[in-house]
C-alpha cells in the first residue's frame, strides 16, 4: 500500500485569507514547497476530503489561526510531559534518596491534597456568600419597585430598574473577562478536560485566571443570566491545584521553596485533576461524584468498569415501580433530543460569534444585550402569568411576588424567574403538588431553554450544569403532573419532585453527556441512594439518544477550539493506516555530542517550533545515525542558559554540576531561546546531551498499526513516539497532533482506503 497523501491544516493567531507556510509537527523539519522536496512533504487533513487536497502558497510569516474551523489543530496547544525522562540525573536524584525522603513525599502529597480542599472550599464559600448577598439585595430592591408600582401603574420603571441592575453586573463581569483574562470565560470544563487528557492549555491554570473566573462567576450569576456557578468552581479548584502543588507563585514571582519535587508535568496534571474533584465537592457537596468526575473525564476504561458496577448495586435497590422504568426511559430519551437539540443551535450560536463578535467592544455588548432580554422576558412572563398560590405561613419562597394577585397569595411564575438558579432548582424539587400549574411549567421550560442556549458561550464566567438541572426539573415536573391525568396512575404515586429529578438528570445528560459521575453527584445532592438505579436508567437513555445526533456540549467546544484531544480509543477501521502514514517526517535530529551553534540555529527557527529532537550516534562510515535517546526543547533551553559546554567542563574554571533542580526552578515558564545569549566563541562549543536525554524513548516499528499506535501513546500519556526501522534508525516521529487529526471517524476513512485502493 503506497504511503498516504497527507495535508497538514494548521491555523495561527490571526486569520487571513493569503497563503500560510505550514509547519510539521513537533521534531520534523520545515516544509518546503518545491518541485524538489514535494514527495517528502506531509499532506494531511481531518476530513481527507479531496476538495481539501490543495497547495497553500508559502510566505514567511507564523501561521494564522482560524478559530471557527474545527478541522484546523491550533499552533498554540502542545502536550504535557507526562512521562518522566529516566535520563542520568534523574536516577542520580532516586540513588540518593533515603526511604524517609519516600515517605516525606507521600507526606507531601497528601498534605498538598488537604490544603487543595481547603481553599477550594473557601473560594466555594465565597462564591456563593457574595452571589446571595448581591441577588439578594437586587432582588430586594426590585421587589419594592414592583410593588409599589403595581398600585400606581408605572411597571415599566420596574421593568428598566430590573433590566439597567442585570446589565451593569453583566457588564462588569465581561469587562474583567475580555480584558484581564479571555480563557476565564464559560465554565472552564472544557479546557481542564483538555488538560486532564494531556494538552498544555495557555493560562488555564494561572492565578489571574481563577481571580477572573471568581469575580466573573459572581457577576454573571447576580446579574441574572441563564447560567450556574458550578462549572466555574471546577475550573477554580483545578488553579488552586496547580498553584499549592507548585509552592509558589510565577504570576506573583513568589517562591515559598516548599513541594519542588512536584514542578513538573506528571506531577502537576494529578494534582489538576485532585484540584477538579474538590471543585465537584464544594460544588455540589458530593466527594465521591468528585472523584469519579476526574476518572470520567480522565479515564473512559475505568468509566466503562465502573458505570456497569453501579448499575448492578443500584438495581439491587430500586425505589420505583416496575411500570415506571419505561417512564423513566422515555424521559432519557427526550432528555436526549433535547440535549442534542441544544448543542447543535448553541453550536450555531458559537460558529456566529466567533465569526462576527470576536471584538471586546462587541463581546461586551452582546452580554450586556442578553442580561437585558433576559430581564425583560423575566418579567413579560411574571406579568402575563395568572398562577396564583396561596401564600402559607411556612413558605419557603425567598422573595414572593404578588403583583396582580389577590391579598395572601404570590406569583407562582415569579418563583422560577425572580430567584437564583439554585433556589429555583430547589423549589421544583421540593415543592409540593399543586405549586405549578401546567402553562407555568410548560412556558417556563419553553423560554429558559433558548435563554440558556444563547448565554452560553458568550464572554463571561459561567456554567451550564444548573441552568440543564433547571430545564430539566420543569418538563419533568410538568411529565409528573401530566401523568396522573392521562394514565391510570395514582396521584400519590406520581410525586413530581420525583420526576423533577428525573428530567433534570435526563436533560444534562443529555448536554453534556456524562453517566457515572452524574449519577452519584445527584445521589450525594439529593441524600437518597435508592434513586441510583433510575438516574443511571435516565443518564444512560440520555446519553445514547443524543450521541446518535451530535457530541457533548463540551466536546463540540473542545473541536471549535482547534485542540487536538485524544479520545480513549482509535478510530474503528483504521487498523489498515500503519505509524509510516501517520508520522511527521524527516525528523530533526542531534548528534550525541553535538555543536552549540546547531542547537541554537534550530530552536531558533521561527518557522519551526518542535519541541522533541531524536538523540542519534553514528558509527564510522554510517551516514545516518541510530537512536539513542530523546531531548525536549525545555531541557536544551536549561543547558544552554547554564552553558553546560564541554570545553567548559574541561577547563580549569569550576563548574557546578547540573540537577534537576535547576530543571525545575525553570517549570512551568522556561526563558525563550531569544532570551539566551551565546558568543561567536561559545557557538563552536559541543553540548553532550547524554547525561540529559531520556536514554530509553518509547519506539515503534514504521509497520504498526495506527490502532495500536492510539493505545500506546494515549494510555501512557506520550508526547513523542519515535519511528523508527529494522535498524533502529529514525524515520518519524509521531505526536498528539498527528493522531488527533485522524480521529474523525469510521466514514472518513473508510472513503479514504476506498480512495487508495
Amino acid at each position: 500500500m503506497a504511503n498516504i497523501a497527507k495535508k497538514v491544516s494548521w491555523s495561527g493567531k490571526n486569520d487571513e485569507t493569503r497563503g500560510e507556510r505550514t509547519p510539521l509537527l513537533n521534531g520534523s523539519e520545515e516544509v518546503r514547497y518545491n518541485r524538489q522536496c514535494h514527495e517528502q512533504s506531509l499532506l494531511l487533513s481531518l476530513s481527507l476530503c479531496p476538495a481539501l487536497l490543495e497547495m497553500q502558497d508559502p510566505v514567511r510569516s507564523r501561521p494564522k489561526e482560524i478559530p471557527h474551523n474545527e478541522k484546523l489543530l491550533s499552533l498554540k496547544y502542545e502536550s504535557l510531559d507526562y512521562d518522566n525522562s529516566e535520563n542520568q540525573l534523574f536516577l542520580e536524584e532516586e540513588r540518593r534518596m533515603s526511604h524517609m525522603g519516600f515517605r516525606c513525599l507521600e507526606i507531601s502529597r497528601w498534605v498538598i491534597c488537604g490544603l487543595i480542599g481547603v481553599f477550594t472550599g473557601l473560594i466555594a464559600c465565597f462564591i456563593d456568600i457574595v452571589v446571595e448577598k448581591l441577588a439578594g439585595v437586587k432582588y430586594s430592591v426590585v421587589k419594592k419597585n414592583i410593588e409599589m408600582f403595581t398600585e400606581v401603574g408605572g411597571l415599566s420603571i420596574s421593568l428598566l430598574l430590573w433590566v439597567v441592575l442585570n446589565s451593569a453586573f453583566v457588564m462588569v463581569g465581561a469587562i474583567i473577562v475580555t480584558c484581564f483574562e479571555p480563557i476565564a470565560a464559560g465554565s472552564g470544563i472544557p479546557q481542564i478536560k483538555c488538560y486532564l487528557n494531556g494538552v498544555k492549555v495557555p493560562r488555564v491554570v494561572r492565578l489571574k485566571t481563577l481571580v477572573v473566573k471568581v469575580c466573573g462567576v459572581i457577576c454573571s450569576v447576580a446579574g441574572g443570566l441563564a447560567v450556574g456557578k458550578e462549572g466555574p468552581m471546577i475550573h477554580s479548584g483545578a488553579v488552586v491545584a496547580a498553584g499549592v502543588s507548585q509552592g509558589r507563585s510565577t504570576s506573583l514571582k513568589k517562591d515559598f521553596k516548599i513541594f519542588e519535587y512536584f514542578r513538573r508535568d506528571t506531577e502537576k496534571r494529578d494534582f489538576v485533576s485532585a484540584g477538579a474533584a474538590a471543585g465537584v465537592s464544594a460544588a455540589f457537596g458530593a466527594p465521591v461524584g468528585g472523584v469519579l468526575f476526574s476518572l470520567e473525564e480522565g479515564a473512559s476504561f475505568w468509566n466503562q468498569m465502573l458505570t456497569w458496577r453501579i448499575v448492578k448495586v443500584s438495581s439491587q435497590i430500586i425505589c420505583c415501580l416496575l411500570y415506571e422504568i419505561p417512564l423513566f426511559i422515555c424521559m432519557g430519551a427526550i432528555g436526549g433530543l433535547l440535549g442534542a437539540l441544544f448543542n447543535l443551535l448553541n453550536y450555531w450560536l458559537t460558529i456566529f460569534r466567533i465569526r462576527y463578535v470576536h471584538r471586546p467592544c462587541l463581546q461586551v455588548m452582546e452580554a450586556m444585550m442578553v442580561a437585558a432580554v433576559t430581564a425583560s422576558v423575566s418579567f413579560a412572563m411574571i406579568y402575563l402569568s395568572n398562577d396564583c398560590k396561596p401564600l402559607k405561613m411556612d413558605n419557603s419562597e425567598e422573595y414572593p411576588l404578588q403583583l396582580f394577585c389577590a391579598d395572601g397569595e404570590y406569583n407562582a411564575m415569579a418563583t422560577t424567574f425572580f430567584n437564583t438558579p439554585e433556589r429555583s432548582v430547589r423549589s421544583l424539587f421540593h415543592n409540593p403538588r399543586g405549586t405549578y400549574n401546567l402553562l407555568t411549567l410548560g412556558f417556563f421550560t419553553l423560554t429558559y431553554f433558548f435563554l440558556a442556549c444563547w448565554t452560553y458561550g458568550l464572554m463571561v464566567s459561567a456554567g451550564v450544569f444548573i441552568p440543564s438541572l433547571l430545564i430539566g426539573a420543569a418538563w419533568g415536573r410538568l411529565f409528573g403532573v401530566l401523568l396522573p391525568n392521562k394514565t391510570f396512575i395514582k396521584p400519590i404515586w406520581a410525586d413530581p419532585g420525583k420526576y423533577a429529578l428525573m428530567g433534570a438528570a435526563a436533560q444534562l445528560g443529555g448536554i453534556v453527556r456524562m453517566t457515572l459521575s452524574l449519577t452519584v453527584i445527584l445521589v450525594e445532592a439529593t441524600g437518597n441512594v435508592t434513586y441510583g438505579f433510575p438516574i443511571m436508567l435516565v443518564l444512560m437513555t440520555a446519553k445514547i439518544v443524543g450521541d446518535y445526533f451530535i457530541e457533548g456540549l463540551y466536546d463540540i467546544h473542545i473541536k471549535l477550539q482547534s485542540v487536538p484531544f485524544l479520545h480513549w480509543e482509535a478510530p474503528a477501521t483504521s487498523h489498515w493506516l500503519t505509524a509510516r502514514e501517520v508520522m511527521s517526517s524527516p525528523v530533526t535530529c542531534f548528534n550525541q555530542l553535538e555543536k552549540v551553534g546547531t542547537i541554537m540555529d534550530f530552536l531558533s527557527n521561527t518557522a519551526t517550533n518542535h519541541n522533541g529532537f531524536p538523540v542519534i550516534v553514528q558509527a564510522s562510515g554510517e551516514q545516518v545515525g541510530k537512536l539513542c535517546g530523546l531531548i525536549l526543547r525545555s531541557q536544551l533551553i536549561v543547558l544552554l542558559k547554564h552553558k553546560v559546554f564541554v570545553e567548559r567542563a574541561h577547563s580549569r574554571l569550576h563548574q557546578r554540576k547540573l540537577q534537576l533542580k535547576d530543571f525545575r526552578d525553570a517549570y512551568p515558564r522556561f526563558p525563550p531561546i531569544q532570551s539566551i545569549h551565546v558568543s561567536q566563541d561559545e557557538r563552536e562549543c559541543m553540548m553532550d546531551l547524554s547525561e540529559f536525554m531520556n536514554p530509553t524513548p518509547y519506539t515503534v516499528p514504521q509497520e504498526t498499526s495506527l490502532p495500536r499506535v492510539f493505545k500506546l501513546f494515549r494510555a501512557l500519556g506520550l508526547r513523542h513516539l519515535v519511528v523508527v526501522d529494522d535498524v533502529n534508525k529514525v524515520v518519524g516521529l509521531v505526536t498528539r497532533k498527528d493522531l488527533a487529526r485522524y480521529h474523525m471517524g469510521k466514514h472518513g476513512l473508510e472513503e479514504l482506503h476506498l480512495a487508495q485502493m
